[in-house]
């Protein structure tokens, strides 16, 4: 495949198709993990890093699964992909694998995954599988990290747990917003995100579910 096709593959679901903000893929983590950043970070390195494993694997192996069980083998490999980063997880970061509780685990039933691996990975050879994948886990991972970061600075002042902006019970003048914290703000700010990228780029604009008369017309 040409150099010019996998550059096009890899940068398009950054911005133009990302999978959370166009196709509203993965959404529940994104509201759930992204009250800090370091936590954020760590789910979007786990996603993407099951999402290149698994498309390479299924890639890989595409001509000999059988039509009639192929979601059952792809489910298989994302599932042994997803108990190794777990245990992985719980063996070296044991505390931010506390904070993300159950959805480490639930990258099993991630559409975002299982979406690639039967739409793309399934039908096509191991390096754009690869690149394909690599391209939404990061796009995915930048939806993370923006609403990760917006969320821990103004909810508690710092990122990465590092102060950033003094608060007022340190002597500063910063008083913490306590909603930045709670799931309804990463709703809020993800439909602005949702809303800012559809009203930048028109194409994402979703056409109208029905079309006003025209003043004139209901006039007459």
């Amino acid at each position: 495949m040409a150099r010019r096709t996998l550059r096009h593959i890899f940068f398009t679901p950054l911005i133009r198709e990302n999978p959370v903000t166009l196709q509203i893929l993965g959404i529940c983590s994104a509201l759930a993990v992204t009250t800090s950043l370091d936590t954020a970070l760590t789910m979007s390195v786990a996603l993407t890093t099951v999402l290149v494993l698994s498309a390479a694997i299924i890639s890989l192996i595409r001509r000999h699964i059988p039509v009639s069980i192929r979601l059952i083998v792809q489910i298989l490999i994302v599932a042994s992909l997803v108990i190794v980063i777990d245990q992985v997880l719980q063996a070296y970061f044991f505390d931010i694998s506390q904070r993300l509780s159950v959805f480490v685990s639930l990258i099993t039933t991630n559409c975002l995954v299982l979406g690639r691996a039967e739409s793309f990975a399934r039908h096509n050879p191991v390096l754009p599988s690869v690149v394909d994948a690599a391209g939404n886990g990061l796009g995915y991972s930048l939806i993370l990290v923006v609403i990760g970061t917006l969320r821990e600075l103004f909810g508690k002042g710092t990122l990465m747990g590092v102060p950033v902006l003094r608060t007022v019970e340190d002597g500063g003048w910063f008083t913490p917003l306590s909603l930045m914290l709670l799931a309804p703000s990463a709703f809020f700010l993800l439909g602005l995100l949702v809303w800012a990228i559809r009203a930048t780029l028109s194409e994402q604009a979703e056409p109208l579910a029905h079309t006003p008369p025209d003043r004139r017309e209901a006039a007459e």
